[in-house]
């Protein structure tokens, strides 16, 4: 088994006697992309867990955890453990990631829509969502289809 030179997964495998063309990476534009919405996606999670160990209290003042109604805790955990592993699969670049990560962002929307009372969606957090999952499918198909 040889072993790959540094960055070979994002460029592909180098062919002999092939020229360096100048344009744009679109692969690594996407590992970029994937690697900040993964640092976001972590945060999130992170924020979740802060609400359920109490110490969202700070950020979040209201009722202990688990004084809430049971419909905010199970969203609260959903949220916990689901926003962190799609950040994982996100920092990863791995497929799976970014299949959960679009999950986890169509679901938060879906909550929002008809769940309004616990968990709210601002217009502008709506158009934040539809941009971010956009700018993933252009930069997954520009990768895709890049000439190596």
């Amino acid at each position: 088994m040889a072993v790959s030179r540094d960055g070979e997964a994002l460029r592909g495998p180098a062919q002999a006697g092939e020229t360096k063309k100048r344009g744009i990476r679109w692969r690594l534009i996407l590992v970029w992309l994937l690697r900040l919405l993964s640092v976001i996606w972590i945060g999130k999670g992170l924020m979740h867990w802060t609400t359920i160990l109490g110490l969202g209290l700070v950020f979040e003042p209201g009722p202990a955890f688990e004084t809430r109604p049971l419909t905010f805790q199970a969203i609260t955990v959903y949220f916990a453990v689901f926003d962190l592993v799609a950040g994982v699969g996100l920092w990863l670049t791995a497929t799976w990631g970014g299949v959960l990560w679009l999950l986890a962002a169509v679901s938060q929307l879906l909550l929002g829509f008809f769940f309004p009372r616990w968990l709210t969606v601002s217009p502008a957090l709506i158009a934040t969502y539809v941009a971010l999952m956009l700018t993933y499918f252009l930069a997954t198909w520009a990768a895709e289809n890049q000439e190596s």
